[in-house]
């Protein structure tokens, strides 16, 4: 399999799995602090300044630490369960930087409905992550929610 521009001639196979899983590390720590509504845990993985930059599925983009902050805080307090489950993991690295994109399966309580209601979906999301002298940083992320494709059904030939 040839060599991937990211992994670069400077880290050796050992070093881009440990930077690897630095990154992923830091990833599961995310969505450990989603899934507990844990505020203090959420805002320890993201980059503290106006560059952090935060696209919660459907909305606009939210920049700076504060505003990232206080919107994961409105999440939270609007999320009665939320449970991930993770496939599609890629993670790249290119020096200091380092990009993750996988899809979230996503199950969660469904809002108003007995305690034993629930409702599942899946987005797509891309994380940028900077090494900084604290270790790895969320700088970017973007979710997006995956639209079933509807397939052909015999009411579409309605032309012939």
């Amino acid at each position: 399999m040839p060599e991937r521009a990211e992994d670069g001639p400077s880290e050796g196979p050992e070093d881009l799995d440990a930077t690897r899983g630095q990154v992923r590390a830091v990833l599961d720590r995310f969505y450990a602090a989603f899934e507990s509504a844990d505020l203090d845990a959420m805002r320890s993985v993201w980059l503290d300044d106006d560059r952090a930059t935060c696209v919660h599925p459907g909305a606009l983009p939210v920049r700076g630490a504060a505003a990232v902050g206080r919107s994961w805080a409105l999440v939270m307090a609007n999320t009665p369960y939320l449970q991930f489950i993770l496939t599609d993991v890629d993670i790249a690295v290119a020096g200091e930087t380092a990009s993750v994109s996988c899809t979230e399966n996503v199950l969660t309580a469904e809002e108003g409905g007995p305690l034993d209601s629930f409702g599942a979906g899946q987005t797509v999301s891309t994380n940028i992550l900077v090494r900084t002298e604290r270790g790895w940083r969320l700088w970017v992320r973007h979710s997006s929610p995956v639209v079933p494709v509807q397939v052909l059904s015999a009411g579409d030939d309605q032309d012939e």
